[in-house]
């Protein structure tokens, strides 16, 4: 894989300038691709816009969650809320809004920050909508789903509310499914180990 990207990245450089106008998200999403070894070096925007620079998480547990507002798995906003209120000073839960799977994320930002404000009480940190599966799935999703950049794991989102577990050293250790919820034995022993 890692072989592959670098001849990406060959071919990326080689491009013309008109070529980069006609698609400079690709070359971006390469580039960015290949400069991520680790969870810390991702940066992302907030649901509020406010870009969030993933090395600020150094030491600390993640639970990074891809969720939608219109799913039967939608009321796992609660316990995550409820994991957020009783751990949150052992971990940080990361709210993905995606689209991928029915349609059930229909919202932009601000309609997703209402929702789970309005019906959940949500104050755990909420990212902005991006696409977890599939050709246009963002790099941290790609880092999460690709043994060859984070070590192990090859599992990506089956549907919404799956788990990514990340330690203090930034290594992913565990995917939980959409069926295993936030408040489960299995989180909360990882969680307060």
């Amino acid at each position: 894989m890692k072989k592959i990207l670098f001849a990406l990245a060959v071919i990326s450089i080689a491009c013309t300038s008109s070529v980069q106008k006609q698609n400079p998200e690709f070359i971006s999403t390469l580039e960015q691709l290949l400069m991520e070894k680790s969870i810390y070096d991702f940066k992302l925007n907030d649901i509020n816009g406010e870009e969030v620079d993933f090395s600020q998480f150094k030491g600390k547990k993640l639970l990074l969650v891809n969720v939608a507002s219109k799913c039967g798995f939608t009321p796992q906003y609660a316990d995550l809320q409820k994991l957020h209120e009783m751990h949150g000073d052992k971990v940080l839960i990361l709210g993905f809004p995606a689209n991928n799977f029915g349609g059930q994320e229909p919202g932009n930002n601000e309609e997703i920050k209402q929702f789970c404000s309005e019906n959940y009480g949500v104050t755990f940190k909420m990212m902005d909508k991006i696409s977890v599966k599939g050709a246009d799935k963002h790099p941290l999703y790609r880092w999460l789903s690709d043994k060859d950049l984070n070590g192990w794991n090859e599992k990506e989102p089956s549907w919404n509310f799956c788990k990514y577990f990340i330690n203090e050293k930034g290594e992913l250790v565990k995917f939980f499914p959409s069926s295993v919820k936030p408040t489960d034995k299995e989180i909360i022993d990882l969680v307060t180990a």
